[in-house]
């Protein structure tokens, strides 16, 4: 696959992980588990790009007696949501062209 596309589904992935209210690390990683295997290192990186894009808001507060990072998801990250589901609607009809069986009519 490629890496530009892999990579903005992994976002969008991310984003849709966290939509329905504030998350952690741990958390994404075991939300994303029955749909995506995904290492700590790269959701790490995910959200930091998220976050720099303004998509997510970061928040630190103690739990257990250490730090931990909570996730929430911003206005522009929901947007960013509904246009790649308007992106994917194009890419499935692009799809269904290109698989489209052979009618035999060249």
């Amino acid at each position: 696959m490629d890496i530009q596309l892999k990579r903005g589904l992994l976002d969008v992935c991310v984003l849709a992980a966290i939509k329905d209210g504030e998350s952690y690390g741990y958390k994404i990683i075991k939300d994303m588990k029955p749909y995506l295997e995904m290492s700590e290192s790269t959701l790490y990186t995910i959200l930091k790009r998220l976050e720099l894009a303004n998509m997510l808001t970061v928040r630190s507060a103690e739990h257990n007696g250490r730090l931990r990072k909570y996730y929430r998801i911003t206005k522009a990250g929901f947007g960013r949501i509904e246009d790649f589901k308007d992106e994917w609607r194009e890419v499935m009809t692009i799809y269904k062209f290109v698989t489209k069986e052979d009618t035999g009519n060249d």
